[in-house]
């Protein structure tokens, strides 16, 4: 948690506005909350390096170096972060730290003994203008500075930007599936209110676009390893209040890092009690550390499950739509083998109403806004299996949840998300994918739902890079179609990387 300069400022700022903004974060309280380390992103330095080869501080923007900055950040209580960029260049075309064009030797090593010399707690590495433009060349790069950061003398947090470079290709998942070697967080794709990716898109258009890419992303999730979808910018002027709302709930359902990226100065008392929410930042920070499972979607709203510990669980809902929407959950929706007494207690986090006992969630929730409690439930409830929708995502169609989500149902085909129980699937623990009308199964080189039994061909094994490989035969579950709309689904060799043979399933 913490606070970063780059969406609100870009590179339009100086020392004094890092320091204000640390002050305010003291002074509001939310350094308290765990928002307590503060970070610099791009253009603090000089395009150019000195002729020893070390990066300059640019004296305008800090006169006085960077050494009191981080010792006045310091003295706050706060931690200081800094950025740095795997290219030859930084995004905002600064010195950088990799190989230099042509290639030779990169300074990671020098650039961290700096960072040291600073007390830097944490560093954001940009993945710009990288020599060796392949997964290869970033993860060379990112290797050589998380080596250089565990011999820093200090522990210093590292923050990867390697995922967000290749996030409109199939390499995307290569990336995803080495960058937790090497650090404790990484962007998993496009910045915030980026308008070469999305002209004319509303903010709150990008915050939601921003969360449809994160959440299929659980399996690459561990406590220690998290998940960026970048900053919280709720309070910036451009979202509502019911929006703000929406990115807290939805980030801390995905225990994503929460990093303001706000001018503290100007947030309203109602923003800064959405912002600095104890019961929704504990939902984030919870030790499980586990990322939600999509319960369902339809064209307006979503229904987020997520395992907290102390066998409690939050529940989140979305609506998506520019109206407001009657929604009511059951537990049986949520996994759970629901008995005659089944009963919870659920806690709406934003209000603080605590409602006992519920035998469902019952609310209106307005447009762009998202529900969120912290529930109990009875011991007649059960424990609650893996159970939600299993999506297939489409590069070609990024930009909005609805095409870029696809749902798989029990008649054996992929189609755009309707909510419906058909779309409703429970992984087991040895491995099988049951719906109400029975088992995925491999029959003969096609996957049909039949009768449960127990057989090999009705149990898969899920990879790290979302495929669903049969135990029967090691083929793949294959959609039969890459733009999103399958009518059948059959079993083929596992390729790498193939889009209609990479799944998100329930946690």
């Amino acid at each position: 948690m913490g606070w970063n300069n780059w969406y609100h400022y870009n590179c339009v700022y100086t020392a004094q506005t890092i320091l204000d903004n640390a002050n305010l974060l003291a002074t509001t309280g939310l350094a308290g909350l765990g928002y307590n380390t503060v970070s610099i992103a791009d253009c603090w330095m000089l395009q150019t390096r000195d002729a020893q080869g070390n990066l300059q501080v640019d004296p305008v923007r800090f006169p006085r170096g960077m050494k009191p900055v981080a010792d006045t950040i310091h003295q706050l209580g706060l931690k200081f972060g800094i950025y740095e960029d795997a290219g030859y260049e930084t995004c905002a075309t600064y010195a950088g730290s990799g190989q230099p064009i042509g290639g030779g030797k990169d300074h990671f090593v020098e650039d961290t003994q700096l960072f040291t010399s600073w007390d830097v707690d944490y560093l954001q590495m940009d993945g710009c203008y990288v020599y060796v433009d392949t997964p290869s060349g970033f993860q060379t790069a990112y290797a050589a500075e998380s080596a250089a950061l565990k011999n820093a003398g200090r522990p210093i947090v590292f923050s990867e930007l390697a995922p967000a470079a290749f996030d409109y290709s199939p390499e995307w998942y290569d990336v995803l599936t080495w960058v937790r070697d090497y650090g404790q967080l990484w962007r998993t794709g496009d910045d915030l209110g980026n308008d070469v990716n999305h002209p004319g898109a509303s903010l709150f258009g990008c915050v939601l676009w921003n969360y449809a890419y994160n959440l299929p992303l659980g399996r690459f999730q561990r406590p220690g390893n998290w998940n960026d979808p970048d900053f919280i910018i709720g309070g910036d002027g451009w979202m509502s209040l019911a929006e703000t709302r929406s990115q807290m709930a939805l980030w801390s359902m995905m225990s994503s890092p929460l990093i303001l990226s706000v001018d503290v100065s100007q947030l309203s008392q109602d923003e800064l009690e959405i912002l600095g929410n104890q019961q929704v930042i504990a939902i984030d920070q919870d030790p499980l550390g586990q990322m939600a499972n999509l319960v369902s979607r339809n064209p307006s709203v979503d229904i987020l499950f997520k395992p907290l510990s102390g066998e409690e669980y939050a529940v989140a809902v979305l609506n998506r739509s520019d109206s407001s929407a009657q929604v009511q959950v059951l537990p049986a929706e949520l996994g759970f083998t629901v008995g005659p007494n089944c009963s919870m207690d659920a806690q709406n986090l934003w209000s603080g109403e605590l409602q006992s006992p519920l035998t469902a969630l019952q609310v209106e929730v307005a447009s762009h806004d998202t529900e969120i409690w912290r529930v109990q439930f009875s011991a007649d409830c059960g424990t609650p299996t893996r159970t939600g929708a299993i999506i297939m995502t489409l590069n070609q169609a990024r930009g909005t949840i609805d095409g870029y989500t696809r749902c798989l149902d029990s008649s054996s085909a992929v189609e755009a998300c309707s909510g419906i129980p058909e779309e409703t699937w429970t992984v087991t623990a040895r491995g099988a994918l049951m719906a109400a009308e029975g088992c995925l199964t491999d029959v003969g080189g096609k996957a049909v739902v039949q009768t449960c039994i127990d057989q090999d061909t009705q149990y898969w094994n899920y990879s790290l890079a979302g495929n669903l490989v049969n135990q029967s035969d090691q083929e793949c579950l294959t959609a039969d179609s890459t733009d999103g709309v399958a009518q059948s689904l059959s079993m083929q060799s596992c390729g790498h990387n193939l889009p209609n043979q990479i799944w998100s399933l329930p946690i």
